[in-house]
């Protein structure tokens, strides 16, 4: 008996699902390529989005080697309209959209919906690292030797962990976070080349903060942390001066 083909859990339909090249084609004879949803849902999560690949597994529900042959056939189309300018249509594949996902919701290996649908309640599913120390927000994000993570789930804190640095420091520290998939960062003090690097990893940073490391992820999720959107340290060399306090 043949193994029944698992469905891909894709966070939405695409908005935009034809292409068209603006000159005309060298090959106008040719059909137009067919980018399936579910390739299509690789393509936004891993390089729309900057997520890794076993990010991208454990939301679409599937294997990372799955994951790997979805992404590698998307690219290859791509490729293909580009070079030989075809038409791309986005259509077919074989997923589940998350809002069609409830009789999963008992399942153990459920995850809810990454993204903040227009159409329906946020998921609001963060994933916040605040630097840590001893129960608090730590003061230096660059000399941080832990991360305190919580992971969020429908506007809630659903778990938290403490995690090492993992033997980063100062810019090498946004790369780490990104590939937790970390999507906010609380900390006391940070230079603006560490912010600048986290940002444009796509992760929000909320300085300027101290105090109990679990009350300030929870304001962020209820939305009333109070915190600063600059780089409140300067850094030189083995010396630091902070105005986060």
């Amino acid at each position: 008996m043949a193994r029944p083909k698992k469905c891909r859990r894709i966070c939405g339909m695409p908005a935009f699902t034809r292409f068209e090249p603006a000159q005309r084609s060298c090959c106008d004879s040719c059909l137009p390529v067919i980018l399936t949803v579910d390739e299509y849902e690789t393509i936004r999560l891993i390089d729309y989005e900057g997520r890794n690949q076993d990010f991208c597994s454990k939301q679409m529900s599937v294997a990372r080697t799955t994951v790997q042959a979805m992404y590698d056939s998307a690219r290859k189309k791509l490729a293909e309209c580009l070079v030989e300018g075809r038409s791309l249509l986005i259509e077919g594949g074989e997923y589940i959209l998350c809002s069609d996902c409830s009789c999963m919701e008992d399942c153990p290996a459920f995850k809810p919906c990454c993204r903040r649908r227009s159409d329906g309640p946020e998921d609001n599913c963060m994933k916040i690292a605040v630097t840590y120390a001893g129960g608090n927000v730590f003061g230096h994000f660059g000399k941080t030797e832990n991360f305190k993570i919580f992971t969020c789930d429908n506007g809630k804190i659903a778990s938290s962990e403490v995690v090492s640095n993992g033997g980063n420091s100062h810019g090498a520290l946004a790369g780490y976070l990104k590939d937790l998939g970390v999507t906010d960062l609380i900390c006391g003090g940070i230079g603006q080349g560490a912010k600048s690097a986290l940002e444009k990893t796509g992760i929000k940073v909320f300085a300027g903060t101290e105090g109990s490391a679990d009350e300030r992820a929870a304001e962020l999720v209820n939305g009333t942390l109070k915190f600063s959107t600059d780089a409140n340290c300067s850094e030189h060399g083995e010396h630091h001066t902070c105005n986060c306090h």
